[in-house]
């Protein structure tokens, strides 16, 4: 059998009830820019997607987000089923780096200019057995990240 051919993260959609908040959020915790505003969508899009009215993208090298606001409140989290990700892992590139991240997040909270759905403070930094140290937050729109560092000798 021919193995697959390799696979990159293009970007990572997540769903929104308020665009501007996510969008303002995304730039100054990621440092992210905004690269395009889509509200004329696709006949594909809207079937699969019946819920939202816009998409924006926001992008910081590589990493792209896909920012979908649903114009609906009560309706299902995802047309094709109840499935969702459980949780976005990023890599840190050192140990330092993951406190600079949870800082961060917490500077941006602080603030007060933005709506949390889960107000949650990010986890303290922990290490497991292999030295792999990381934290967990939620954005604004309740989707967990975790940051990770691996160490060269867990690898």
């Amino acid at each position: 059998m021919t193995p697959p051919p390799a696979a990159q993260v293009h970007h990572i959609g997540v769903e929104t009830f308020d665009l501007a908040n996510s969008l303002s959020w995304y730039e100054d915790y990621f440092d992210c820019r905004r690269t395009w505003i889509a509200e004329e969508l696709s006949e594909l899009t809207r079937s699969r997607l019946p819920h939202v009215t816009r998409i924006a993208e926001v992008a910081v090298g590589d990493l792209r987000f896909h920012l979908l606001e649903r114009g609906d409140r009560g309706g299902p989290r995802q047309a094709g089923g109840p499935s969702e990700f459980q949780h976005v892992c990023l890599s840190a590139q050192t140990v330092a780096d993951l406190g600079r991240w949870r800082d961060r997040w917490l500077e941006l909270h602080r603030s007060g200019r933005y709506a949390f759905t889960r107000s949650d403070p990010p986890t303290e930094i922990v290490t497991d057995a292999e030295g792999v140290r990381s934290f967990y937050c939620f954005d604004v729109n309740g989707l967990e990240f975790e940051f990770t560092h691996v160490p060269e000798s867990a690898r």
